[in-house]
């Protein structure tokens, strides 16, 4: 087997220079284009709506967002396609924007509370080692509620806590586009239909792309969409959002935050063990096909490298949780690729590189593609909320194996979709002791080791 991809080594980390180390793919980077665009532009209208950002300094939060996830390639080395951890993030929306705090500052500082929480929790649980005996330890009802609690959240926040859009102002957009996104990703005879026809099995590969598009033509003959292109160049106001999110300006979170944050930040930790675990599972899978090419393999590494983004996010952008370690969807489809061969993808890192634009974030420049996305972003949200809320579904449902772990897992659910992270937690707990047992899975979850 050949070694891994050269690169500059710093510490446990490997640098890798783009257009250097790593080469440039077309397909990977036209999809990154197009698909970053549209889901990295999500959260804008969260940030303009909730925390009094105008348009311009939510492209620049955004673009310090995009900046922080691509260094888990380029600067860490990292073998995975990174992302959000999307299926926290209603819980996170719950919480911090339709919960308590009711001001602009106050949310952010609430942000930066979260994120440094979870930034000391993953290295803390890195560094030791304790991260896969905890994930162990925890009960399979428990673990299966705080996804369902994910999805459920995920379904609220775009069917009814739509206090300022979303489905009620474009109904027929975001219906069409959820409804095209539901079948191509997890429709049955769909699938039958990929595996006997390659058409279908490259549009299926675009992910929430074509229901994106559809939306994007049906909204406006649906009067739901109004097109304002301008041209020239953006200067995204970095400075702007320093002032006004980071808690070296603002203030620090009050103590009472960091507490409050501590149950949503080991919630959030479940999710993102799960996401590493099937980050790994595919690339097992693809070195089965690509003996040819070493991949290392490192959860601590990747625990360090999840930790220093989010406290760097924590203090310079806070917007939690967008600095996972997988974005699953694009780790299929780019390892996809690269199990065919050296003459498809020489190394994995050179297509997660040309997906991740090769570490320059020309997007965020351009004032055409800013411009058209604008009032799109909505529909971009609702598809990223609602296909999180499917797949969590589906998930946490086949956890359990017996009809009270069922009704337990609904029940731990509801309560974290509806009620503070540490009360839903709490009754989760409580529920599950009482109800099923503490119901750990004695099957070990694989790491590094083969």
């Amino acid at each position: 087997m050949s070694p891994e991809k050269p690169g500059w080594k710093w510490g446990p980390f490997t640098f890798r220079l783009p257009f250097y180390h790593t080469r440039l793919y077309l397909p990977e980077f036209l999809q990154g284009v197009l698909i970053s665009s549209a889901t990295g532009l999500a959260l804008v209208p969260i940030m303009t709506g909730y925390f009094g950002l105008s348009f311009e300094q939510a492209i620049a939060l955004s673009l310090m967002h995009s900046i922080l996830i691509t260094s888990a390639v380029i600067v860490f080395g990292e073998p995975y396609a990174p992302g959000w951890v999307t299926a926290a993030l209603p819980l996170v929306l719950g919480f911090v924007v339709f919960g308590e705090y009711g001001d602009p500052t106050a949310r952010f500082q609430a942000m930066t509370a979260l994120s440094l929480n979870f930034a000391a929790l993953v290295f803390l649980l890195g560094v030791t080692g304790l991260g896969r005996k905890l994930i162990v330890w925890l009960p399979q009802t428990l673990k299966a509620g705080i996804i369902l609690g994910a999805a459920i959240a995920a379904f609220m926040r775009v069917l009814l806590d739509d206090a300022d859009g979303l489905l009620l102002e474009q109904p027929v957009a975001i219906t069409v586009g959820c409804a095209i996104c539901l079948v191509f990703m997890f429709s049955l005879p769909l699938q039958r239909l990929k595996q006997r026809n390659r058409f279908f099995m490259m549009l299926g590969a675009l992910g929430l792309l074509p229901g994106f598009l559809a939306a994007a033509v049906v909204g406006p003959l649906a009067g739901e969409v109004e097109y304002n292109i301008r041209w020239g160049f953006l200067l995204p106001p970095v400075n702007e959002v320093w002032e006004l999110a980071s808690p070296f300006v603002i203030g620090w979170p009050e103590p009472a935050m960091f507490l409050q944050g501590i149950p949503l930040a080991l919630i959030t930790y479940v999710i993102l063990f799960g996401d590493l675990v099937t980050g790994n599972e595919v690339l097992r899978d693809g070195l089965h096909a690509r003996r040819d090419e070493h991949i290392d393999i490192n959860p601590n590494r990747s625990h360090l490298s999840v930790s220093i983004r989010n406290a760097l996010m924590g203090v310079f952008a806070p917007f939690f949780p967008t600095q996972g370690v997988v974005w699953t969807g694009v780790h299929v489809i780019i390892a996809q690729r690269w199990k065919q061969g050296p003459q498809a993808m020489d190394s994995l890192h050179s297509g997660l590189a040309s997906y991740y634009l090769m570490g320059i974030p020309f997007m965020f420049f351009l004032l055409p593609l800013l411009t058209a996305l604008e009032p799109l972003l909505n529909i971009a949200l609702s598809l990223t909320l609602m296909l999180t809320g499917f797949a969590c579904a589906y998930i946490a449902m086949s956890i359990p194996k017996e009809n009270t772990s069922r009704g337990t897992v609904v029940l731990i659910g509801v309560s974290l979709a509806f009620f503070e992270p540490w009360i839903g937690l709490l009754v989760g707990i409580v529920a599950t002791l009482l109800l099923v047992g503490w119901d750990t899975s004695p099957a070990p979850i694989p790491t590094e080791e083969e």
